[in-house]
């Protein structure tokens, strides 16, 4: 498979959770292609040091962005076609993840917090970047990030944040047949399952960036780890946890682009089994979550 761009030199490339974490790999490695990168990011702080960072290996620039908020997205793009009069990637990465917990156990506001950036984000991004997208004329490419945990076998513990993320894969898969048709194959789209190992980025400590209005409203069952502690608990265990490195995975982005991948992540085949397994369950009437030997969960 080919994709409609093969070359991001000069090309508009738009990072939503662009200030750490996948976004900054990702605009790390747009920019060492030559990309006119835009990062977007609800904190803006972080957000003024990475641009400071990333900007003396290319050209990268910030937009404080909320994309819980339609008016903020929109005003990204405006600003964004304002500077460059085109985008031609754009990547709807912001994400954010409540506390694991029975689904009896999560609040309404830990459903209304995820679900407000893992999904409304990813339309918000939608409905204001590819209308301009399409009027251009231009080739592009959208990137949804979602999850394994969502888009091929949740995590049972994870209901919240698994449901927004199959949520995300649903959207995708009718976004890349709507584009398909509207565009001719000029624009188009993957499903980005990051994976590999435990990834180092803000979701785990996600909390940071909560709404005070969206607060949980009793208090969570265990407190907030970083993955460097969750590696020093295992190693304290005898336990080797791997840790993926980003600039792997913004890598595969950029070659899944190239390659005109929908679904882009480590393993199909794997991938692709798991939801075989998943589908054979249903077909004999049991839960498709997938067990292993043991009937444990997986």
């Amino acid at each position: 498979m080919t994709g409609a761009l093969q070359d991001f030199t000069g090309r508009v490339v738009v990072i939503t959770g662009g200030a750490a974490g996948i976004g900054r790999a990702l605009g790390v490695r747009f920019a060492a292609e030559g990309s006119r990168v835009v990062l977007a990011d609800v904190e803006a702080g972080a957000l003024a040091r990475t641009v400071e960072e990333l900007a003396a290996g290319g050209e990268v620039t910030g937009v404080r962005t909320d994309v819980t908020d339609p008016a903020s997205v929109e005003a990204l793009a405006e600003e964004v076609y304002g500077r460059h009069g085109a985008v031609h990637v754009l990547i709807n990465n912001a994400g954010v993840g409540a506390p694991s917990a029975k689904s009896w156990e999560s609040t309404p506001n830990d459903w209304r917090w995820v679900h407000s950036v893992n999904v409304f984000g990813v339309a918000h991004g939608v409905q204001s970047f590819v209308p301009r997208m399409l009027a251009g004329g231009e080739p592009g490419h959208v990137v949804n990030t979602s999850s394994g945990d969502g888009a091929v076998n949740p995590l049972p513990n994870a209901s919240v944040y698994a449901a927004s993320k199959a949520a995300v894969s649903v959207l995708t898969e009718c976004l890349a047949t709507q584009l398909r048709e509207e565009s001719g194959g000029r624009l188009g789209v993957s499903l980005f399952l990051p994976g590999g190992g435990l990834l180092d980025t803000g979701l785990w400590t996600a909390d940071r960036n909560r709404p005070a209005e969206l607060a949980r409203e009793r208090p969570r069952g265990t407190p907030a780890v970083t993955v460097a502690q969750l590696v020093e608990m295992a190693a304290a265990r005898g336990r080797e946890l791997p840790v993926r490195p980003l600039d792997e995975l913004a890598r595969q982005v950029v070659d899944g682009i190239k390659d005109g991948v929908y679904c882009i992540t480590d393993d199909l085949a794997e991938a692709a089994a798991t939801l075989r397994e998943r589908a054979d369950l249903l077909a004999a009437g049991r839960c498709p979550t997938v067990v292993d030997a043991h009937g444990i969960l997986t």
